[in-house]
């Protein structure tokens, strides 16, 4: 699988709204930021301190934390195959919301998930994505993955009634209804 370019990120902080997936694993594909707009895509990994300041983020922000702890960074020789870990995630995970039951995209992710699991260390943030991967394809929580209306972002709806439209209600859900707002007051104010 060949990894995608993304623009690169400029210096900014992990926060809350960073961890909307409501998985480590979708955490980590959602770290490239408008993945479908070549023009505007950013990839929140393409600074290796950044990356590792997303290992140090998790054990604050993660849904996951308390199953992986705090998480060491990915070595060098590592990053390579852990982004093609993300790429995969975000390929599997995507197709299964739109349909596409994946079968060719679920062996990419098991043989990218099997490639960090041989190499990793326990407690490396490239394995405890592996395993948050492999701990949702085996969780009916599956059924529950949506893409935000907003941003493209992967994440687990755990809304009682399944309605969640957004990964995160302050930052996309406000920009979807401000957008909104201002198309009404628009057409609103035309002769």
């Amino acid at each position: 699988m060949a990894l995608a370019s993304y623009n690169v990120c400029m210096s900014f902080s992990w926060t809350p709204h960073r961890f909307a997936g409501g998985a480590l694993a979708l955490d980590v594909a959602n770290s490239v930021i408008l993945r479908f707009d070549p023009a505007r895509s950013v990839d929140r990994f393409a600074e290796e301190e950044q990356m590792d300041a997303f290992a140090k983020a998790t054990i604050a922000f993660s849904a996951e934390r308390a199953l992986f702890g705090e998480l060491s960074p990915v070595p060098p020789e590592n990053r390579v195959p852990f982004l093609t870990l993300r790429e995969a995630i975000d390929h599997y995970f995507r197709a299964r919301v739109l349909g596409d039951d994946g079968h060719g995209l679920l062996a990419d992710l098991l043989e990218a998930t099997a490639a960090i699991l041989r190499r990793a260390e326990k407690g490396a943030l490239e394995a405890a994505t592996a395993h948050s991967a492999l701990r949702l394809l085996a969780d009916e929580e599956i059924t529950r993955l949506k893409i935000c209306g907003n941003c493209g972002w992967l994440f687990i709806d755990r809304s009682k009634n399944r309605s969640r439209t957004w990964c995160d209600m302050t930052v996309c859900g406000n920009r979807a209804k401000a957008s909104r707002h201002y198309r009404r007051k628009k057409k609103e104010a035309k002769p």
